[in-house]
């Protein structure tokens, strides 16, 4: 492509969105993406998407030993793909809570309130069940019903409600609490990535404007002139490198633990660590790495005799889901769960709930035989906070991946009290005939000390890590609220890192909505109403 507008790096829930809405603009966008074409068999089907993680879909990153997590480390996926995460999550289409986004623009960050942003989640949706005052139809990411929901998880739904935990239709309608199924980002059955549902159609326009997408292009640094960032140096699969040049700028939508790498390798970044690394400073903007903040989960396991999704790929349930998009293979595994507040005390909800008919564990560790169904505790927000850092100059090693999980004491609190509700649920009646012995934190665990042992011991990452180039106006802002590196021209940054705090939920969908606000500032186009 001659004459290239803007480089986005990175084809994941950002990139993909932004490159799309620039170019339906007629703009000239050139994407890059490190890995490779969304291919792999098992990105379609909903209920194999733990198969790809470790697969050469995934940049299967690991952080630092963790302290309170007794020196662990914990696997970190990343979507290495067209599509990027979206390709290789769970699905599960959350918003967030009205408290998130108010609470940004209360932290200075003008047009980011909930009923700023709500248009952009409206714009983004095509809504099985249509149009109303909180969803959109006709856009370009399908969102549906799960077509297929196992008995236990529609059980502990039935148990919330008998501790007195309302039910919820539609956790992104008016009210998060509650508890019910999740809408899941699905076209008739199948995963409906940012790539199927922003790229290809993109890729199909006619008319003014181009999109070229490079896959194999593991992108190694920007290029800057004159404090502008003008292009970027990339290395192809066959490890040659080359230079791309923009009149325009660079978006960076590679996620919050590469688009703070890149800039660290680019010089922009603490100006100490940066020569501690041996990297030449370009821009010291001491925020670039700060603020990395995730959810946290801990699985409370149960026995049961009831079948779940252990073994979901065999006969008969591949002939129903290739005959009609039905069954087993269509679950999401994380079907249903919830939101609560641990103290009434409390705006919003700080604990959300997974549900699964299977046994969840840290990624790598061998199943146990038999069945099993699975609650799980999941912190929202987090005093933790943790950052990314430099390993070396070498573009191709990897970052120092540092969450400082449980390093403040309040979010053990809370998953502690999510233990506790998870027994509480599976003690009802709703779970009578589903449950049988405690298989983790087991029988034995009744004091506050086995219990943090539990969550020392088996807490794992539910895989949202937002906030590491952080929206706002401070010295350790890295973007302001217009999504512009400061102190360098040209260059926008259009993912998960620009949060300054994670949403209450899951966070793909948020994800999509700062992209497409992205592409409306960058093109200085009104918001839509």
């Amino acid at each position: 492509m001659s004459g290239t507008e803007f480089i986005v790096v990175g084809a994941g829930s950002g990139g993909c969105a932004a490159a799309a809405r620039l170019r339906e603009a007629g703009r000239r966008v050139h994407l890059l993406e490190a890995g490779g074409p969304d291919t792999h068999p098992h990105i379609q089907i909903p209920v194999a998407f733990g198969r790809l993680f470790g697969s050469e879909v995934d940049w299967a990153y690991q952080t630092e030993p963790q302290a309170e997590l007794n020196g662990r480390r914990l696997f970190w996926p990343r979507g290495k793909v067209l599509g990027g995460s979206s390709s290789i999550n769970a699905m599960i289409y959350i918003r967030g809570h009205r408290a998130d986004y108010d609470g940004w623009a209360a932290a200075g960050n003008r047009g980011w309130s909930y009923d700023e942003v709500l248009p952009y989640f409206k714009r983004s949706e095509d809504f099985e069940d249509g149009p109303d005052a909180f969803h959109g139809a006709g856009g370009p990411l399908h969102v549906e019903h799960r077509r297929y929901t196992h008995p236990i998880c529609d059980a502990l739904t039935d148990g919330f409600a008998e501790l007195g935990y309302p039910r919820n239709d539609d956790f992104n309608a008016a009210q998060q609490e509650g508890f019910g199924r999740y809408q899941v980002t699905m076209k008739g059955g199948e995963r409906h990535s940012t790539a199927a549902a922003y790229l290809r159609p993109a890729l199909a326009l006619e008319g003014p404007g181009e999109l070229q997408v490079t896959t194999g292009a593991h992108v190694t640094r920007l290029l800057l002139r004159g404090g502008r960032a003008v292009g970027v140096a990339y290395r192809d699969e066959a490890g040659a490198e080359h230079e791309l040049h923009a009149e325009g700028g660079v978006i960076l939508t590679a996620g919050a633990v590469t688009s703070p790498h890149l800039l660290l390798l680019s010089g922009i970044g603490p100006a100490d660590e940066l020569r501690a690394a041996g990297v030449e400073v370009q821009c010291d903007l001491p925020g670039v790495g700060q603020n990395l903040q995730d959810h946290l989960i801990v699985p409370v396991v149960f026995e049961t005799d009831t079948p779940g999704l252990r073994s979901p790929l065999r006969e008969p349930h591949l002939s129903e889901y290739e005959q009609e998009r039905r069954g087993l293979l269509v679950s999401n595994v994380a079907e249903t769960g919830g939101f609560l507040r641990t103290s009434p005390d409390l705006a919003a909800p700080d604990l959300q709930f997974h549900h699964g008919a299977a046994l969840f564990l840290e990624f790598g560790k061998p199943l146990a035989r038999g069945h099993h169904f699975t609650l799980l505790p999941t912190l929202l927000q987090p005093h933790s906070r943790g950052q990314i850092r430099l390993a070396s100059a070498d573009p191709l090693a990897r970052p120092l991946i540092e969450p400082n999980y449980l390093s403040d004491s309040r979010d053990l609190d809370v998953l502690l009290r999510g233990i506790e509700l998870a027994r509480e649920v599976a003690d009802t009646a709703a779970l009578t005939s589903y449950r049988r012995a405690e298989f983790l934190p087991g029988a034995g665990a009744t004091d506050r000390a086995a219990l943090t042992e539990h969550v020392r011991e088996h807490a794992m990452t539910i895989y949202h890590p937002v906030g590491t180039c952080r929206m706002g106006h401070d010295d350790f802002a890295v973007v302001g609220d217009d999504l512009r590196v400061r102190g360098v021209d040209g260059l926008w940054i259009a993912d998960a890192s620009v949060m300054p705090t994670v949403p209450r939920g899951n966070t793909n969908a948020p994800t999509i909505m700062v992209a497409e606000k992205a592409a409306d500032l960058i093109l200085g186009r009104a918001a839509p109403v």
